[in-house]
């Protein structure tokens, strides 16, 4: 790519030029913006990178003019700042910025965040991949043993949380390591324990300028809100929401559809004991399903239904990752049957008739070591060839990210 970098610190230009350079782009620096301004229509530049204190013109109304000119409003613009104010973050956003990062420049990940912004990618992480209760110790090294979590990026909209098992705790680590101030959305499939109860550890709630927005389906007469209060009234967990600092909104959900920046978020009930929803994120001409819990029952049981698993199937069609409930083999089902989660063979043949790119394997029973997991991965991938499928399959473990 062709880069524009504006700039009047040198340093920063410099550095920025090493980085880009060395990951093969064409870089071009600029100390003031005024000169930056008279050559960017005549070079047209893929990637404008801009610093927003600067003394001739600021990085918001250099944005500003380029956005507004029909011959450079595709020009993609980065704001590079000191100023870490969420107003400075909205004010650039206004100004059509694609994104927004801060100094000092983090030389590991510089490159990497930077793609992220200008990408069109969906890159999902996951913290926490096993069911039902953590299983800490030497059986989980591998995949990890905390309980549900996985975030989803796109682009520089507000980060996407999907539960709030113990794995959230890595993520409160991680986040509180960045010192920034945080705008995020935490979607929660239900309220079983291990998709909730570990809310009350995740460190950036209760920090002054964060904004968390959190989203479920209500069950009844119980609101969200009251569904993740509960475990925090002072007889489970000594501090209330009330402790919050960060502003907290609470929106019930119900099958609906919701959009915000270019992002789109379908809801789905589930086949599981109250009310759960599945969830299909689609950005940008990508997609990724987040299906857990479920339940799809074998044909002739009494609570297999043609026309549910129909409508799942259209609800993830097409969809580059299908992340879902693979709680058990096939041979343990039997056992469990009921119990609200699914096994290899029925989600092999969801996938495949779905026809999603890529599934990857998710909340594992307590009872499974790694050694099982793997074990269940092959399994997959035995039944999925056995339907013809060209599905792709993995099982991911704690701190793996895909990008699709």
């Amino acid at each position: 790519m062709k880069f524009f970098l504006v700039d009047d610190e040198e340093t920063i230009i410099k550095a920025t030029t090493i980085l880009l350079e060395g990951a093969g782009h064409d870089v071009t620096g600029f100390t003031s913006s005024i000169q930056a301004m008279e050559m960017i229509k005549a070079g047209q530049p893929d990637c404008l990178i801009v610093d927003i204190m600067m003394p001739e013109m600021d990085g918001l109304e250099l944005c500003r003019k380029v956005k507004s000119d029909p011959d450079t409003a595709h020009i993609r613009v980065i704001v590079l700042s000191a100023k870490t104010y969420e107003f400075d973050r909205s004010r650039a956003q206004e100004m059509g910025a694609e994104g927004y990062l801060t100094k000092p420049i983090k030389l590991d990940t510089f490159v990497a965040e930077l793609d992220g912004l200008l990408g069109n990618s969906l890159t999902a992480t996951f913290w926490g991949v096993r069911g039902t209760l953590p299983v800490p110790g030497e059986s989980s090294l591998r995949y990890g043993g905390h309980t549900s979590c996985v975030t989803v990026q796109c682009g520089n909209s507000p980060l996407m949380i999907f539960d709030a098992g113990s794995g959230i705790k890595a993520l409160s680590d991680h986040m509180m390591g960045m010192n920034e101030r945080i705008t995020a959305k935490i979607f929660i499939s239900h309220p079983h324990w291990d998709h909730i109860n570990a809310l009350p550890f995740f460190v950036p709630l209760y920090i002054p300028g964060n904004e968390f927005e959190i989203l479920g389906a209500r069950h009844g007469d119980t609101t969200m809100r009251e569904l993740m209060s509960a475990q925090m009234d002072g007889i489970y967990f000594p501090i209330t929401i009330r402790e919050f600092g960060a502003r907290v909104f609470f929106r019930d959900l119900g099958e609906e559809t919701i959009e915000f920046d270019d992002i789109k978020v379908q809801t789905m009930l589930l086949s599981h004991p109250g009310n759960c929803l599945g969830y299909r994120i689609d950005y940008q001409g990508k997609s990724i399903c987040y299906i857990t819990d479920n339940e799809m029952f074998n044909a002739g049981e009494p609570g297999h239904n043609p026309g549910y698993i129909q409508r799942l199937a259209d609800f993830c069609r097409g969809a580059d990752a299908l992340i879902t409930d693979t709680t058990y083999t096939d041979a343990q089902y039997p056992a469990k049957a009921g119990w609200g989660h699914s096994s290899v063979g029925q989600v092999a043949e969801l996938a495949a008739r779905a026809e999603v790119d890529t599934l990857y394997l998710f909340h594992h029973d307590p009872d499974q070591n790694d050694d099982a997991i793997d074990a269940k991965l092959d399994e997959m991938k035995m039944a999925l060839s056995m339907l013809g499928s060209d599905v792709k399959c993995l099982a991911p473990g704690e701190g793996d990210q895909i990008k699709h």
